[in-house]
């Protein structure tokens, strides 16, 4: 079995909107032995949250301030983006932090800050899931380098090369969520390069998942990322045992500073 790596998962609102503090707190993880630090990608959130950050500016924060933690935004709301735009961004961030970056990518939701009503963004989650598959075949072109030539549903791409190409081959490693027991969105993460179940309750949920992926995926897990967020105080030992490669200590929004602080010097998984 891997070892179980240990990444910080930061939801970049009050006291982590600012993207030096973030930079700080990923150069200290890192110092602290942990594997990863990962960012929420929320435009807006709903009261008390006040302030919010950027993830893509404080994922370069980090990025400079560390050199071997592997990093991304858990998750993109990739719907509400523009593929092409998104490529260029994960293509840079990838060459910035030398080859470590994991594009966590997502339908979203409406729910916890209107994020997709008040900015007219589509609410439609099958529509929303149409325009998720369209943008990842668009930027696994794009990741190729040969000019992408795409006319589809919603995204119209004409002859771009993208280059210069990420530093990973064939292209940045693309995680996706799912709630257990929901079959389309674990369909769609076994044809990507990892998996991150929402809302898990027990180890025997984790195990199930696990064994659909390694049989839709033909039993080719070895390079196969699977990413658990527990909240503080669950062992993630009987999840790591179930399949998981990555946990994730839960953070819930509006964390003060003081708290994450705390979790870090707690330390990654044994």
């Amino acid at each position: 079995m891997n070892r179980l790596r240990s990444a910080l998962w930061l939801p970049l609102f009050d006291d982590l909107a600012d993207p030096r503090v973030v930079a700080r707190l990923a150069a200290d993880a890192e110092e602290a032995g942990w594997d990863g630090c990962f960012v929420w990608d929320q435009l807006c959130w709903r009261a008390p949250v006040r302030q919010v950050a950027d993830p893509w500016m404080a994922l370069a924060a980090i990025a400079t301030a560390t050199e071997r933690l592997r990093l991304g935004p858990m998750v993109s709301v990739l719907p509400r983006r523009r593929p092409a735009k998104v490529a260029r961004e994960s293509a840079t961030l990838d060459r910035l932090s030398d080859g470590r970056l994991a594009l966590g990518v997502g339908l979203g939701s409406d729910r916890f800050g209107g994020e997709l009503s008040k900015t007219g963004e589509q609410l439609d989650d099958r529509r929303r899931g149409r325009m998720l598959d369209e943008s990842l075949a668009i930027l696994a072109a794009a990741w190729s380098g040969e000019p992408v030539r795409h006319r589809g549903e919603h995204y119209t791409v004409d002859d771009i090369a993208f280059l210069p190409r990420p530093v990973q081959r064939p292209g940045v490693p693309v995680w996706a969520p799912g709630f257990p027991g929901n079959v389309k969105p674990i369909r769609r993460a076994a044809r990507l390069n990892g998996f991150f179940p929402a809302n898990l309750e027990h180890p025997d949920q984790l195990a199930e998942v696990v064994a659909t992926l390694t049989e839709l995926r033909h039993g080719e897990m070895a390079s196969y990322d699977i990413a658990v967020a527990l909240p503080l105080g669950v062992d993630p030992e009987p999840y790591a045992t179930a399949g998981a490669t990555w946990w994730l200590p839960e953070l819930e929004p509006g964390v003060r500073l003081d708290a994450v602080r705390g979790v870090l010097r707690d330390g990654p998984a044994a």
